[in-house]
């Protein structure tokens, strides 16, 4: 059912109205990125070879085999899009790519260093074409440098980082973020470049090349990690659910599940204290004394939260004024009455997959992001963009179809072609 919410969102502008991506991104990675300027009303058009598509994440399913090809690992990064198929290995795709970059303000790709300069669709060859471009090459260790050839993973960029290594608890392995982190924080950051760039071309009518390295991404959010290693000369350790920066903060194991705490300023710490009837610990009430002693007051906080349940400390918490909340998961937050609210929890109706949800924190008051469709199939739009972008006729389309510069969605795919007077827009929010 619609909700009033719901109706001025969609009622209201979108801040990127009027800007023109072209992604030719795959995985997560760069897909994100493009993501994340289409649900502000960017028009993106995504790229990928005929027929087959991008086969590392079409084929993504967790938790098994998803009815019509659904695929929750691509679809959680490439809404809003328009989905093409260009053959770029034969000179016409190639020239489909240069139309569609000469109309467009961003062009986006994560392929190997060197591929689109090879292509004849690298910055210097664009920029003669555009001059405004601004292109966007996202790669695992950049253009540049000793590791520029080498392919990065998001598994892999949390180990090469050293994010790993300073994950999990120290008589344990290494532990890697079950999220794709590496993946979405360096999207997250190719997408406010791209902002940042188009702010200057704003100002300046001048382009510019965005070299992007997801290991650098992720190296810079390990907070204090090298001015402790630049200043003491140690490496950061393990310290499993312990912030030993922040004393205390943690996540501990209750009589029934697992709850987050968190009493950094001096009353909330007091509050804690209180909550525990530990009088002794209060002698950390500054907070240097707290991280000095951390060993010592974790082990406290640990055994003290195991002998109560999560939901008696989330009261006592509440009671006191320190904070501390139930660890979590997926289901519970779907259901949380708050994230529901606010419509985070954004549940749609997509015109080819029916009911879905994503999260949705995008509250601008005047230009709020929006979800208006997922993933299509390979080549749904190919129409859409070729005749009304492009130009193109319906003959000359039917050539390009005839010469498998242009394909269609997978076969196994029980979907028809759109209508003719499809506008690329269809999506029903409720």
């Amino acid at each position: 059912m619609f909700d009033e919410k719901f109706r001025k969102v969609m009622s209201k502008n979108e801040a990127l109205e009027g800007f023109r991506v072209l992604d030719i991104t795959r995985i997560i990675y760069g897909p994100w990125a493009a993501n994340l300027l289409a649900v502000m009303g960017a028009e993106v058009i995504h790229v990928e070879m005929p027929k087959m598509g991008d086969l590392l994440i079409r084929g993504v399913s967790p938790g098994g085999v998803f009815p019509r090809n659904l695929s929750p690992g691509m679809m959680c990064c490439n809404s809003n899009k328009y989905y093409i198929a260009v053959d770029m290995h034969k000179p016409e795709g190639i020239e489909i790519i240069k139309n569609l970059a000469a109309k467009s303000d961003v062009i986006m790709e994560n392929f190997k260093p060197g591929t689109f300069d090879r292509w004849g669709i690298g910055y210097r060859q664009l920029k003669e074409i555009n001059p405004g471009i601004v292109y966007v090459s996202m790669q695992g260790f950049g253009n540049w440098g000793p590791y520029a050839e080498r392919p990065s993973y998001d598994a892999y960029a949390q180990g090469i980082t050293g994010l790993a290594e300073i994950s999990g608890f120290p008589d344990g392995l290494p532990v890697k973020s079950q999220a794709w982190i590496g993946d979405y924080l360096s999207g997250t950051i190719a997408a406010f470049l791209t902002l940042t760039a188009l702010h200057h071309r704003e100002k300046t009518g001048q382009g510019q090349f965005i070299d992007l390295s997801q290991a650098e991404v992720l190296m810079r959010v390990m907070d204090w990690t090298w001015l402790f290693q630049e200043k003491t000369g140690r490496r950061r350790e393990r310290s499993g659910n312990w912030d030993m920066a922040v004393v205390p903060s943690l996540i501990a194991k209750t009589s029934d599940g697992f709850v987050a705490i968190a009493a950094f300023p001096e009353n909330e710490y007091l509050a804690l204290c209180d909550a525990m009837g530990n009088e002794e610990l209060k002698k950390y009430r500054e907070p240097e004394e707290r991280i000095k002693n951390a060993r010592e007051i974790y082990p406290i906080i640990d055994r003290w939260a195991s002998e109560r349940t999560t939901d008696e400390i989330v009261e006592v918490s509440k009671k006191l004024g320190f904070a501390a909340a139930p660890v979590m998961n997926s289901k519970t937050i779907h259901e949380n009455p708050h994230f529901n609210a606010r419509k985070t929890v954004w549940k749609f109706e997509d015109p080819l997959y029916g009911d879905l949800a994503y999260p949705n924190p995008w509250h601008l008051q005047g230009t709020p992001g929006r979800i208006r469709w997922t993933m299509r199939p390979v080549g749904f739009d190919n129409e859409h963009v070729m005749i009304r972008i492009l130009g193109l006729n319906e003959s000359e389309v039917e050539e390009l179809y005839e010469k498998e510069v242009l394909g269609k969605w997978d076969e196994n795919f029980p979907a028809t072609s759109p209508p003719k007077d499809w506008d690329g827009k269809k999506g029903i929010i409720y």
